[in-house]
């Protein structure tokens, strides 16, 4: 697919209908998924390989692995709401993916490749942990993420302790609309990387 095309089916996932700024629930923007996916891709962690999207929304990096050939796919959030909507994102973009109402730290699920956009920890500090350390016991294989810039040494550390190693981490374009009430301007752009890690989990 190509990357215009892959783009084009991610923006017509739409964002949350009621964001709740204490899960910090921010689509992730078409143009940054697309990159996660397509770098997943190339690198032989999304066609034919299960997937799970932890902290999925309304199902953007979700359906957009199943569209590439993800094969199962499943999604856990902690919010029903953006559920709904990404049950009816997958229907129109006629994909399947196991969508689950969890909280990721009690989530089990267990899939070669781990993709996400966690909580940066702007409302809550240490809200993204719980993430990083499910993703790190829960990947056969991989781990694709977005962090804010500020945690480049908090993920290197955790991955040292998760016997994890980085396999790739590059910014990528993050622009932030206007989501919730304290937001004053229209856009922000945000200092944001994308990080490929490799992990095993034990047998």
């Amino acid at each position: 697919m190509r990357h215009a095309d892959l783009v084009r089916a991610l923006e017509r996932v739409p964002p949350f209908d009621r964001a709740r700024p204490e899960l910090e629930q921010v689509a992730t923007p078409a143009e940054a998924a697309a990159l996660l996916l397509e770098m997943a891709h190339s690198r032989g962690d999304l066609a034919g390989r299960s997937v799970l999207d932890l902290g999925c929304g309304t199902g953007r990096l979700a359906i957009g692995a199943a569209i590439l050939g993800a094969r199962p796919v499943v999604g856990i959030d902690v919010d029903a709401a953006p559920l709904a909507i990404a049950r009816a994102a997958a229907r129109e973009a006629g994909v399947e993916i196991d969508l689950r109402n969890e909280d990721v730290r009690a989530t089990d699920v267990r899939a070669d490749t781990v993709v996400m956009n966690p909580p940066f920890g702007a409302q809550r500090r240490g809200a993204d942990r719980p993430f990083w350390d499910r993703a790190f016991s829960l990947a056969g294989s991989a781990v694709y993420a977005f962090a804010s810039a500020e945690s480049r040494t908090f993920i290197a550390r955790l991955a040292v302790e998760h016997a994890a190693h980085v396999d790739a981490s590059r910014p990528v374009p993050w622009e932030l609309p206007r989501v919730f009430g304290h937001h004053r301007r229209a856009k922000v752009r945000l200092d944001v990387d994308l990080w490929v890690l490799r992990t095993k989990v034990p047998s």
